[in-house]
């Protein structure tokens, strides 16, 4: 199924049930009101939302209309936790390597995960809006899987079970804040503003033999100001799959329905397919010349994040946004 949140004025949105190839939409309130309604009762709601999902597929519902992403929040406006990893491990050895610092082996056995704000994401296709150019404003182009409830300590064999909904991010992330941050030696904060994700939100078996080993098996394509910017390939390098980190994020808690974990930035050692984000391709100058050429994003300076099947047709429609000045 593939689902989306139309901004009806409301914080939560409307749940919208969106047809396979993103063309018509159908709003359920019989079945649930929001996405979070859906994901409390997701055992009980989705063979209901099954059937009509068929009937929309099928051109059987009168009352669709054309599915308008510029009409989307994130499928989930907000959530109860969000909690972004960094499975990409070559990513993180490349971004220490550029700053001469070694990278400890526990880093190959043991995820990093931060806890992100999740009381107010942006809307898809919204400006993202910063006070300051001098923060160094960055993209980073992930995938997220939203799970139904998990249970504190729950195995990675297991933790796939709970996974329910995948979705596209761009978890902005402001660079020049990040080094005085992790200097006090308590994380992120500042650093990292509110994400956005994909307007449509899909089972995985949408992805059908794209969704294996609990990863995306397909390039993430990132464009900057209309220009390619990288296409990694999301099922290789992945050092820690989904079912791991969501395992890793509950080992002390359980997680609540619609808990929202992320991969991490995109990132193949094949530097040929690019990067997704603007810190990697950067790190990648200072290796081969001794300093970074590429600047970080000013506003004005556009992003758009997509994912194609082997047609070449959208699957979570596209992330695209601008960055402009905060109106103080």
């Amino acid at each position: 199924m593939k689902l989306a949140s139309y901004n009806n004025g409301r914080r939560d949105g409307q749940l919208m049930l969106v047809s396979r190839d993103l063309t018509q939409a159908v709003a359920v309130p019989a079945i649930a009101h929001t996405m979070q309604q859906l994901l409390d009762a997701w055992a009980l709601l989705k063979p209901q939302l099954q059937e009509l999902y068929d009937a929309l597929n099928a051109g059987q519902m009168d009352n669709a209309v054309a599915f308008d992403q510029s009409k989307c929040l994130s499928p989930l406006p907000r959530a109860y936790q969000w909690a972004d990893g960094s499975a990409y491990v070559n990513h993180v050895e490349l971004v220490r390597k550029a700053r001469g610092a070694e990278m400890p082996e526990t880093f190959w056995t043991d995820p990093l995960v931060y806890q992100g704000g999740s009381d107010s994401f942006i809307a898809p296709t919204a400006d993202i809006e910063m006070a300051s150019e001098d923060w160094g404003i960055d993209f980073e182009s992930e995938i997220a899987v939203v799970t139904d409830d998990v249970p504190m300590g729950v195995s990675a064999d297991n933790a796939g079970e709970h996974i329910k909904l995948l979705m596209l991010v761009n978890d902005v992330s402001l660079r020049n804040l990040i080094p005085g941050e992790l200097a006090k030696g308590f994380g992120f904060f500042q650093s990292k503003p509110s994400s956005s994700f994909s307007p449509v939100a899909i089972t995985p078996d949408e992805l059908g033999d794209k969704w294996q080993d609990s990863k995306v098996h397909l390039p993430l394509v990132t464009h900057l100001n209309n220009d390619l910017f990288g296409r990694p390939n999301a099922g290789v390098d992945m050092t820690f799959n989904f079912s791991q980190l969501v395992a890793h994020v509950a080992k002390s808690r359980p997680l609540g329905a619609g808990a929202i974990i992320g991969s991490g930035t995109i990132s193949n050692y094949d530097r040929s397919a690019g990067s997704s984000c603007l810190a990697e391709k950067r790190m990648l100058e200072i290796i081969a010349d001794g300093k970074a050429s590429t600047p970080f994003m000013r506003f004005g300076d556009k992003v758009r994040i997509e994912m194609f099947d082997d047609n070449n047709v959208s699957i979570f429609g596209a992330i695209d946004q601008s960055v402009v000045k905060y109106p103080s």
